[in-house]
């Protein structure tokens, strides 16, 4: 039985989701779509009947929408609302999360080249490192090499067959294990991180590809995938253990950024802090 308060908050979401999609059909213009302004038009923008034929659904069912009387929408339908709305790739994000809905559409990428990334991980002084959608390293700063020397290692100018992938380094280098503290454990969390990052992946073939090839050849990785568990990719206490220096303790931060949401700097920030180490 639900309570009060998670009627009070079904009811807010619906609303919410009501008053974007009208407040998006009333500033679309009649004639952008080839309609007729008309004289007797009384509302803003388009009719909602027009819109529900734009969108391919029923007027009956978009009006429920728009009146916050539902949030049970289908991805395709939230999709189709998109696209005969107009919605700005901000604006369909927006949409997708009112709904309580994962976008299987990740925005498209902006080739805009490392150099802005390299930039900014320069600028830290403790480790930092940043992640694209498939959790290959794009950027790093000099920190973030000398500790994870047998991952990123390939200059940014010269890759070898596979960009670093973090991914194929914790489970596929034999060092990984020697190097991060509670390895399995740690492992085991990694991919219930990556199953929530990547569940607008499910149909992209380079996700699959790397899911298929880390199940063949890591029984580790096939066995916590298939657990199925899912896990937000937060911040804590991350401890290593170097050849030279012994153990080391950073405390995590991940960020996204606010262009392009599927880019994460992860940062380390010593716990011990050390300044000679830099």
């Amino acid at each position: 039985m639900k309570h009060g308060n998670d009627f009070d908050k079904h009811d807010n979401q619906a609303s919410a989701l009501g008053d974007f999609l009208r407040a998006a059909r009333e500033r679309l213009a009649p004639e952008d779509f080839g309609l007729s302004k008309g004289q007797r038009r009384r509302t803003k923008g388009l009719r909602r009947e027009e819109v529900a034929d734009l969108c391919g659904i029923s007027t009956t069912w978009y009006t429920w929408m728009e009146q916050g009387r539902t949030t049970a929408i289908s991805v395709a339908t939230l999709a189709e609302l998109a696209t005969g709305l107009r919605l700005t790739e901000a604006e369909r994000a927006y949409l997708f999360q009112l709904a309580g809905r994962t976008d299987p559409a990740l925005p498209h990428e902006k080739h805009e080249g490392p150099a802005p990334y390299e930039a900014l991980v320069a600028a830290i002084r403790s480790p930092a490192y940043i992640l694209d959608r498939y959790w290959d390293a794009i950027a790093w700063n000099q920190a973030a090499a000398k500790l994870f020397c047998d991952w990123l290692v390939s200059p940014l100018g010269q890759r070898e067959k596979f960009a670093p992938n973090l991914l194929r380094y914790v489970f596929l280098h034999s060092n990984a294990p020697n190097l991060i503290l509670d390895w399995e454990e740690r492992a085991w969390r990694l991919v219930a991180e990556y199953r929530a990052d990547s569940a607008g992946l499910r149909h992209d073939a380079v996700h699959q590809a790397l899911v298929d090839e880390l199940q063949a050849v890591s029984p580790v990785f096939k066995e916590a995938w298939r657990s199925q568990k899912v896990l937000a990719r937060e911040g804590g206490s991350r401890g290593f253990l170097l050849p030279k220096e012994g153990k080391r303790f950073y405390w995590q931060y991940t960020l996204r950024m606010a262009q392009q949401n599927e880019i994460k700097l992860v940062v380390l920030h010593p716990q011990d802090c050390d300044e000679g180490f830099y």
